[in-house]
C-alpha cells in the first residue's frame, strides 16, 4: 500500500525513537547543514573586523543583508522546488552550492560571491528539506503534534557544536579552518541525505507534470481569505521580533569580546564558545516547554499558536533588559560585566524562542496545501529576510550609543512584538484548528498539521 504522498506504508510505519525513520534522516541532514550555517556564523562578525578590518558600523550591514539574503533565497527556491526541481534535487543541489560556498569563505578574495553562493543553496536547501517532515505522517497520525519541535531540537545539535568546533578552530588556528570544517559538515549532511534517501517520502515524477489528485491526500489546494490574513500579520510581527532577536551573533557577540569579563580562574572562555549556550538551551528547555503545554492541554487551557508567539517576544525582551542591566552596572563601575549574566541572557533568550520560532514554523508548515509545501516553508522563513535587513540597521546604532542603551533599545522593539502579538491573539484563535473557538466555527478549517503543542 501506498500512501497519498507516494511513501508506502510498510516504510512510513517503521519508526526509529517513536517516529518515522525518514524524521531523523531529515533532521540528521539538517543538522550538518546547520552546523555549517550557524559555524560560518560564529565567525562572520569577528573575520570582517579581525581580519578584513571593514568597520563595525558596515560589517553590521553586511552581517544583516547576508543573513537577510539567506532567508530570501527560499522564497524562489521553494517556488523551484514545488514546481520544477523537486525536493530530493533541491536539497542535493543546494547542499553542494552551500559547501562550495563554506570553502570559498576560506579565501579573503572571494568573501562577497562565498557569502552569495551560501544564501543561493541555502534557499534551495531549506524549505524542500522541512515541507517533507508533513508527508511523514498519516493526516490523523497523533506524532504530528510534537514532529516539529523534534525536528527543531534535532537540528540544534549542529547549532551547538558549531562554535566549539569551527569557532575554536577559526580562533586559534586561523578562520579559514574555520570556514574549511563549516564546508566539510555540510558534504557530511549531504551523504546522510543520500544513504537516507529511501525512509523518505517519495515523489511521483515530475512536479510541474504531477495533476492536483496525485499531489494531495484529500486536503484543499487554497488557502482561506482569513488564514491568509493570518498569517500575513503574524510575518510583520515576526519580522519585527526577529530584528531583536538577530542581534545575537551580531551586537551581542561584540559585547562578548569587548564588554565581557570572560575569565574563570587564569582560563578565558573563548568568546564563540558563548554561542553554543542557544542550541545547549533548546536540549534542556524544549521538554519542559513541551510538558506545560501538555498539562495546559489536558486541562482544557491551552492556548493559540499567536498567544505563545506573543509570549516568546516578551521574553526576548527580558532578556535583552538583562543585558542592559548588566552593561549599565558594568559602566558606572567602570568593570567588564561577568561572564554569568552573558550566559543567563543566551539562556533567557532560548526560552522564549521556543515559545515563538517552532511555534511559527508548524503554523506555517501545518496549513500548507501539498502543492505549495516548500513555497508555504519559504513564506515563513521570509520573515526572517525582512527581520535581518532590520537587524542589520538596528546593529548601526551599536558604535553611536552606548551597550546598555542600545540593549535597552533592543528590548524596546521585541516588546512592541510581543504587545501586537497578543492584541492579535483573540482575532487569531479563529483560524487556529487548535484552538476550541476553531472547532466550533461554522467556516470550513484549513487542511492541518497540528501545531507543536504537545
Amino acid at each position: 500500500m501506498t500512501s497519498a504522498t507516494g511513501q508506502p506504508a510498510a516504510i512510513r510505519d517503521r519508526t526509529w525513537f517513536g517516529h518515522p525513520r525518514g524524521l531523523t534522516i531529515l533532521f540528521l541532514t539538517e543538522m550538518w547543514s546547520e552546523f555549517s550555517f550557524f559555524g560560518m556564523r560564529t565567525l562572520l562578525v569577528y573575520y570582517m573586523t579581525q581580519q578584513l578590518l571593514i568597520s563595525q558600523a558596515h560589517s553590521s550591514l553586511i552581517y544583516g543583508l547576508y543573513l537577510a539574503l539567506a532567508y530570501f533565497t527560499p522564497i524562489p527556491g521553494g517556488i523551484a522546488s514545488d514546481r520544477w526541481l523537486g525536493r530530493r534535487r533541491a536539497v542535493l543541489l543546494g547542499g553542494g552550492i552551500m559547501a562550495a560556498g563554506h570553502f570559498m569563505m576560506a579565501f579573503e578574495s572571494t568573501f562577497y560571491p562565498a557569502l552569495a553562493t551560501i544564501a543561493i543553496g541555502n534557499g534551495l536547501l531549506l524549505p524542500s528539506l522541512t515541507s517533507q517532515i508533513n508527508e511523514l505522517y498519516r493526516d490523523e497520525d497523533p506524532r504530528k503534534s510534537v514532529a516539529y519541535n523534534i525536528y527543531y531540537v534535532g537540528v540544534n545539535v549542529g547549532g551547538m557544536a558549531a562554535p566549539f568546533v569551527c569557532g575554536t578552530i577559526g580562533e586559534l588556528w586561523g578562520w579559514n579552518w574555520g570556514f574549511t570544517v563549516a564546508g566539510l559538515g555540510m558534504v557530511a549532511g549531504l551523504v546522510v541525505y543520500l544513504m537516507g534517501t529511501p525512509l523518505l517520502p517519495r515523489e511521483q515524477g515530475s512536479p510541474r507534470a504531477r495533476p492536483p489528485a496525485e499531489m494531495s491526500d484529500g486536503r484543499s489546494q487554497r488557502l482561506d481569505g482569513g488564514t491568509i490574513l493570518l498569517l500575513a500579520a503574524v510575518l510583520v510581527l515576526v519580522v519585527v521580533y526577529r530584528s531583536a532577536y538577530e542581534q545575537v551573533g551580531n551586537t551581542v557577540a561584540l559585547w562578548a569580546e569587548t564588554g565581557v569579563d570572560r575569565s574563570v580562574g587564569s582560563w578565558t572562555i573563548p568568546m564563540t564558545w558563548f554561542q553554543a549556550l542557544n542550541p545547549l538551551g533548546i536540549f534542556l528547555f524544549t521538554p519542559i516547554v513541551l510538558a506545560v503545554w501538555r498539562w495546559r492541554a489536558a486541562r482544557g487551557k491551552s492556548r493559540s499558536a499567536v498567544a505563545k508567539m506573543a509570549t516568546g517576544a516578551l521574553v526576548l525582551c527580558a532578556s535583552f533588559l538583562l543585558l542592559a542591566g548588566a552593561a549599565l552596572h558594568a559602566g558606572a563601575s567602570g568593570t567588564r560585566a561577568s561572564w554569568i549574566w552573558l550566559a543567563s541572557y543566551f539562556f533567557l533568550f532560548t526560552a522564549g524562542e521556543l515559545f515563538i520560532l517552532p511555534v511559527g514554523l508548524g503554523l506555517f508548515g501545518r496549513v500548507a496545501p501539498p502543492r505549495i509545501a516548500a513555497t508555504m516553508i519559504a513564506a515563513w522563513f521570509a520573515a526572517a529576510f525582512f527581520g535581518n535587513l532590520g537587524a542589520g540597521m538596528l546593529g548601526t546604532l551599536w558604535s553611536a550609543m552606548p551597550p546598555y542603551d542600545f540593549f535597552a533599545v533592543a528590548a524596546g522593539v521585541a516588546a512592541s512584538a510581543g504587545v501586537l502579538l497578543l492584541a492579535l491573539a483573540p482575532w487569531a484563535r479563529k483560524f487556529d484548528p487548535d484552538s476550541g473557538a476553531a472547532r466550533v466555527s461554522a467556516r470550513p478549517s484549513p487542511p492541518t498539521v497540528p501545531l507543536p503543542d504537545a
